[in-house]
C-alpha cells in the first residue's frame, strides 16, 4: 500500500511472545523489541550504548503461533514490517498515541547464533506453496554436470 512507513528493526525480544486469541478466535503475538545503538568513543577507546528504542509489535493469525513456538526472551532478531500509530485514552482519560510495528517478516539474527529452521505444515495439513525445496531436498539435489563443465574449485574473486 503506497505511503506505509517500512522499516526494519534489529534488536533482542524483552520477553517471551505472548500469544493470544481475540473473540473470533484468531491468534495474535505481541512482543517488544528493544534495539541499542553502539557508537565506539575514540577517546575512551570503548564501546558505548545509546538510548535504547523499546519498539511493540505483533503478529497475527498463524504467523502468529509460529513466532510464539520459535522465539524466546533475549534473542537478538530482525523484524520487518509496517509502522502503525494507535490513539486511545488511558484509565485516567488521558489522550495517548502509541507507534507500533505489524510484523511483515521476523526471524533470529544469526550474527551471534545459529539456528535450524523446521517448515511448518499448513492448518490443512498441507505443504506451504514455495518455490524453495524441502531441506531434505537440499541434502540429495544434484546439479547438472554439464553446469559445472570448466568451473574449478578455485575462488573467483
Amino acid at each position: 500500500m503506497a505511503g506505509e512507513t517500512i522499516i526494519t528493526v534489529v534488536g533482542n525480544l524483552t520477553a517471551d511472545p505472548e500469544l493470544r486469541y481475540t473473540q473470533n478466535g484468531l491468534p495474535v503475538a505481541n512482543f517488544t523489541i528493544a534495539s541499542t545503538p553502539r557508537t565506539f568513543d575514540r577517546q575512551a577507546n570503548e564501546w558505548k550504548d545509546g538510548d535504547a528504542l523499546f519498539l511493540r509489535a505483533s503478529v497475527w493469525r498463524e504467523f502468529a503461533e509460529h513466532v510464539a513456538g520459535s522465539l524466546t526472551k533475549g534473542m537478538r532478531v530482525i523484524a520487518q514490517g509496517r509502522l502503525r500509530q494507535r490513539s486511545y485514552q488511558d484509565r485516567e482519560g488521558n489522550n495517548r498515541t502509541a507507534i507500533e510495528l505489524e510484523v511483515d517478516e521476523i526471524g533470529p539474527s544469526l550474527r551471534y547464533a545459529t539456528a535450524q529452521v523446521t517448515r511448518a505444515a499448513r492448518a490443512d495439513g498441507q505443504r506451504p506453496a514455495a518455490s524453495a525445496p524441502a531441506a531434505d531436498d537440499w541434502a540429495t539435489a544434484q546439479p547438472p554436470a554439464a553446469q559445472w563443465d570448466g568451473f574449478g574449485d578455485d575462488t573467483p574473486f
